[in-house]
């Protein structure tokens, strides 16, 4: 189910120079450009806040940011072709897309909803015919790479395009009460259609129906073995505390869902998975709920290559906040190549006490990297690992907010 950006975009030099000339207009406006599209969007196609987008990323802002910056980096992209290629950031909200089940007519709505939100913030004596024709030239350019990309995905999957919810019966529930997280296992609810298997650090939407009616998605990290027939993935109850609201799937699904429940999920989708034939180190480094993905990536080790080299670092405020803290102890056990370094703010009982610092820890240079945590631990530690010497394209970074870098944000 891995996939990888193919296409080349390139603008052509009439369109290129009106982007140049316009790009840093439309980059100061650009999230009041945004913000209207998304207003306009779901004005008119009320069903989509109801049903696809996540509202508490909205509430937030953190959706229209990430568009914004999405947008803004290809568009800087196209006229600067010496800027790194964009293709991580594609492939991500690829397999974003895929796991939501969207479709290429859905990129026309986009398209309509979003140039009229040019129009309005910009004004009608700004957006002329040759400017319009340039950003809509930027926008398909993108549109049609991701489209492919999502065909991909598709076609890996075995699906039509958009046809990647199931209907499962939740068989476990394993609750941790001191770190908020719960672990649900769900199975097939057709027998004759078993859940298919997936890559170590893949994620699922997960669909709630809520009780106003909306059904909302939320990707949740697997956390089990692949090829077992059945799907784990961890929830970290969010409080609303220090700021952060609490989330409306994670609460519903920790409210209300118990063994022999019906869910809705989708297929496995998600980029950042390690390769499974190499066999070079790997170095997982994560902070808070960001651990679920690194439990799946041990829990494939442990079954298929306990022998590889592979170094765990972990940060949270306590050892009782550790999501599946024991979990990561029994598979450290299992794992005969394997070392975990801790840090804890508070009670460091043993580990580390103050924040992840990478220093501290002898590091296989030669080693991937796979990074999971909050925008403002990612940014540090993508820092301090390259710091030491390690090529970017060795380091993975899987984010679950969609601020891409550009603000702290509650965890999810």
């Amino acid at each position: 189910m891995n996939s990888t950006v193919r296409s080349e975009p390139e603008l052509e030099a009439h369109h290129a120079e009106v982007i140049r000339a316009t790009l840093p207009l439309v980059g100061a406006q650009v999230d009041a450009i945004t913000t209207v599209f998304y207003r306009t969007l779901f004005g008119n196609h009320p069903e989509l806040i109801r049903d696809v987008f996540n509202r508490g990323n909205q509430s937030q802002g953190s959706q229209a940011r990430a568009l914004a910056a999405s947008i803004a980096t290809f568009a800087t992209y196209l006229v600067d072709p010496q800027l790194p290629h964009p293709a991580a950031m594609l492939a991500r909200i690829g397999h974003k897309h895929a796991s939501l089940g969207i479709t290429a007519e859905q990129y026309h709505i986009v398209h309509d909803n979003l140039f009229a939100a040019i129009v309005e913030v910009l004004g009608a004596d700004v957006v002329t015919a040759p400017v319009a024709a340039a950003w809509d030239r930027v926008y398909w350019l993108m549109a049609d790479i991701l489209i492919d990309l999502e065909k991909q995905l598709y076609v890996t999957a075995g699906v039509e395009p958009g046809n990647v919810f199931r209907d499962v019966t939740v068989v476990d529930r394993t609750d941790e009460s001191s770190s908020g997280v719960a672990v649900f296992t769900v199975e097939s609810a057709d027998s004759s259609a078993p859940l298919p298997s997936f890559l170590p650090g893949q994620y699922i939407s997960v669909g709630a129906r809520l009780p106003d009616g909306a059904r909302q998605l939320r990707q949740y990290s697997l956390v089990n073995a692949p090829g077992e027939g059945m799907l784990s993935f961890a929830v970290k109850r969010i409080d609303a505390e220090d700021g952060c609201p609490a989330g409306e799937v994670s609460s519903w699904l920790h409210q209300t869902v118990r063994p022999g429940d019906a869910l809705e999920v989708t297929l496995p989708f998600g980029d950042i998975v390690i390769d499974t034939a190499a066999t070079t180190p790997l170095v997982l480094i994560s902070a808070g709920i960001g651990a679920t993905p690194m439990i799946g990536i041990l829990e494939h080790l442990a079954v298929n290559s306990p022998d590889r080299r592979t170094v765990v670092l972990h940060a949270d405020r306590s050892p009782q906040t550790h999501p599946l803290r024991a979990r990561l102890r029994e598979l450290g056990t299992r794992l005969r190549a394997t070392t975990v370094e801790l840090w804890y703010e508070q009670n460091a009982d043993g580990a580390h006490h103050g924040l992840l610092d990478l220093s501290s820890v002898g590091l296989p240079t030669d080693a991937d990297f796979y990074v999971c945590g909050s925008p403002g631990f990612l940014e540090s530690v993508r820092a301090q690992v390259l710091a030491l010497g390690v090529p970017e394209q060795r380091i993975h970074i899987e984010q679950f907010t969609p601020t891409d870098w550009r603000v702290d944000a509650c965890p999810v």
